[in-house]
């Protein structure tokens, strides 16, 4: 296993590139199940989920190339209806195959999601919605199977606003005649690029980025051409780190309109944020890189701010002129990374959904332990403020998340450096 190492304080500056969203990559992905002709996606981050959705389309039949951040999808043979274990319980997105593979033959078995330890996050919405649909779910030796002798278009609503269970329907219907309604639905940006991707395939969707979805959906559906959109947990990562280390850095191949909850709150503690214009967009962090006001946030499903960005809010705040406090509605076991912090001199009270950060003066380096992905993000916003040296272990996490992160930051003056364990 690798480790970061990580040289603080250091203020950043310069331009970093954001690379194309994880979370719009992976579903665009798993949608090329729904047709036999070529698929050719663009804009994909070179990331370790990314080569666990290769193997897995791989095994399912489907003949991949995946370079230079381009992706394409060929039919090769017959595909598979199982995603055994070995390759799901590698990442949480895999569970997305389903709604595809359940439209196109009626039947689907896979076995349950791994991924982060930040909580339960369980499929029964998924399963709720498909049966809705007209499907039986059965398990069987670990696995789920769903199965239909046909599937019927309907209107259903979703108990909690799930980004997976909004997915993985949006692409079941595009496969149903008729007119499918989905209601409660996930409203991240991430769900419109999805609706892009099967509008380009040839299904009818209309009322991505609200709660009620349409999807008219087809017999067959044609190949695809597209280009993944920026990663905007990428960009509020870097937004964050720049904010702690100081200095002015500017974000290339990105929105602030993805991100204008964490702008809203870093705005609020006294870093700048301006869009710098020109091809392309962007954003421009600036800070003096002294401590921050304090403000609190509460995670809620998109427009509100992101569970995705908390570990690194909170790394942000620990060196903030006073009190703050992290209300986590998302997840129920996402504050893992607040013990970590701690080791590095933050003051950090959890309760349940809620941690208190009372500010201190000075984080100091210090040997820490990434458990998931943000929480290795947050202790490199940790250690981007730091006096001294910090080792951050099992960086693994990270690799899942972020793109050559540490070029990226080495290019803006950072010193940091990938070890060998």
């Amino acid at each position: 296993m690798d480790n970061f190492i990580i040289h603080g304080p250091k203020s950043l500056r310069g331009e970093v590139k954001i690379s194309g969203s994880k979370n719009a990559a992976l579903p665009i992905l798993a949608a090329t199940m729904l047709t036999r002709e070529k698929c050719e996606i663009k804009n994909v981050p070179d990331l370790r989920d990314v080569k666990s959705t290769f193997e897995l389309l791989n095994y399912m039949g489907k003949k991949c190339f995946f370079g230079f951040n381009a992706f394409s999808v060929e039919e090769a043979s017959a595909l598979k209806h199982h995603a055994p274990y070995d390759l799901v319980r590698r990442m949480r997105a895999s569970v997305l195959v389903a709604g595809p593979l359940l439209a196109r033959f009626k039947k689907v078995r896979f076995s349950l999601p791994g991924g982060c330890s930040i909580g339960v996050r369980p499929i029964d919405i998924h399963l709720e919605a498909f049966q809705k649909l007209g499907a039986e779910v059965s398990y069987e030796r670990g696995d789920v199977i769903v199965s239909a002798g046909k599937l019927k278009s309907a209107r259903l609503k979703f108990r909690f606003p799930s980004v997976g269970a909004t997915e993985n329907l949006m692409m079941c219907a595009a496969l149903i005649k008729g007119t499918t309604v989905l209601e409660n639905c996930a409203r991240e940006p991430e769900i419109a690029d999805l609706a892009g991707a099967l509008r380009c395939m040839g299904a009818e969707v209309e009322g991505e980025s609200t709660a009620t979805i349409k999807i008219c959906g087809r017999d067959v559906l044609k190949g695809l051409k597209y280009s993944v959109m920026p990663d905007r947990i990428e960009t509020g990562t870097f937004m964050l780190i720049a904010a702690a280390a100081g200095g002015k850095l500017t974000l290339l191949n990105t929105d602030i309109r993805l991100v204008k909850s964490v702008a809203r709150g870093l705005e609020k503690a006294g870093v700048k944020i301006s869009p710098p214009g020109g091809r392309g967009g962007g954003i421009t962090v600036e800070t003096d890189g002294l401590r921050p006001r304090p403000v609190s946030v509460e995670t809620k499903p998109y427009p509100g701010f992101p569970t995705d960005l908390q570990a690194p809010w909170m790394a942000f705040m620990a060196r903030a002129k006073g009190e703050s406090l992290i209300h986590e509605e998302i997840f129920e076991n996402r504050f893992m990374h607040a013990a970590e912090l701690m080791r590095m001199g933050a003051d950090i009270t959890v309760t349940d959904r809620k941690a208190v950060i009372r500010g201190v003066e000075r984080l100091l380096g210090a040997p820490v332990i990434a458990s998931d992905i943000r929480a290795g993000a947050a202790l490199i916003v940790a250690a981007a403020a730091a006096k001294g040296v910090t080792v951050i272990g099992r960086i693994y996490h990270i690799d899942r998340g972020y793109e050559k992160i540490e070029d990226k930051l080495r290019l803006a003056g950072m010193k940091i450096e990938r070890v060998k364990a």
